[in-house]
């Protein structure tokens, strides 16, 4: 109780303290943009940095020394709880966006914070809009921002985790059309923290891993063909991997 009154007078604080702080910055991005966004991305990241240890996360990282310095990559990750975003976010080193469902251009404050960022929104149901939402995200990359994709296209429900939906090969033209890395990302027991006993904030364990970028050039006829299930297989590996250290959490929530 105490957990879920904290994040959301957090997120309240924030959201007040962004408005002007993002009105200011648009005043002058025009003539800095490249700075004002990264300086509203690292005050975001601080403020889910803060979000997540005030929620009792036990964060384990692995692979975060795979994440480039000097380049774009795109991040494809399975997808479980809106905590997801939270965790990974925080630790984006450069200057990132993320791809989300097209519903959340209608949420007030969470947009507005997601189009500075200059955050997409993708209407998995609409084709034409989608193609050209993943082309304008592989422009992105050719000014040297990262994007991050959940190729699943929603949040995985069915309470386990190696069960993943389908991933959508056209997420991956970001990658094709960039060209930029892929890195895949495998994250773990997050839905342990909210989405299994909504509204309730629990503390847990989270593992959060972060696969080598491979190049879309190094990636073979075959394996570009079904690139998709290719990285489902590889993040379903990963997860299967980091089970061991979420298995007491996920003894004391059964």
């Amino acid at each position: 109780m105490i957990r879920l009154i904290l994040v959301a007078l957090l997120l309240g604080i924030y959201f007040i303290l962004s408005l002007p702080l993002m009105g200011i910055l648009w005043l002058v991005r025009r003539f800095i943009t490249p700075k004002a966004e990264l300086f509203m991305q690292r005050v975001v990241q601080f403020s889910l940095w803060v979000v997540w240890h005030v929620s009792g996360v036990k964060l384990t990282t692995i692979g975060l020394e795979n994440i480039p310095d000097d380049q774009p990559v795109l991040f494809v990750g399975n997808h479980l709880s809106y905590f997801d975003i939270v965790i990974a976010y925080s630790q984006m080193k450069n200057r990132t966006i993320f791809i989300g469902k097209a519903s959340l251009e209608k949420v007030p404050f969470l947009s507005w914070n997601m189009k500075f960022l200059r955050c997409l929104f993708i209407d998995r149901t609409n084709m034409r809009q989608g193609v050209k939402t993943i082309m304008e995200a592989a422009d992105m990359t050719k000014e040297g921002i990262s994007v991050f994709i959940y190729p699943e296209g929603m949040r995985n429900k069915n309470g386990d985790e190696l069960q993943l939906h389908p991933f959508h090969d056209g997420s991956f033209k970001v990658a094709q059309r960039g060209p930029c890395p892929i890195i895949p990302v495998a994250i773990s027991n997050t839905a342990n923290i909210f989405e299994n006993h909504i509204p309730w904030i629990k503390a847990s364990r989270v593992v959060i891993e972060y696969g080598k970028p491979v190049s879309w050039d190094d990636l073979d006829k075959d394996t570009r063909k079904h690139i998709g299930a290719h990285y489902q297989q590889i993040i379903r590996e990963m997860l299967k991997k980091n089970q061991p250290l979420t298995l007491a959490d996920k003894k004391n929530a059964a």
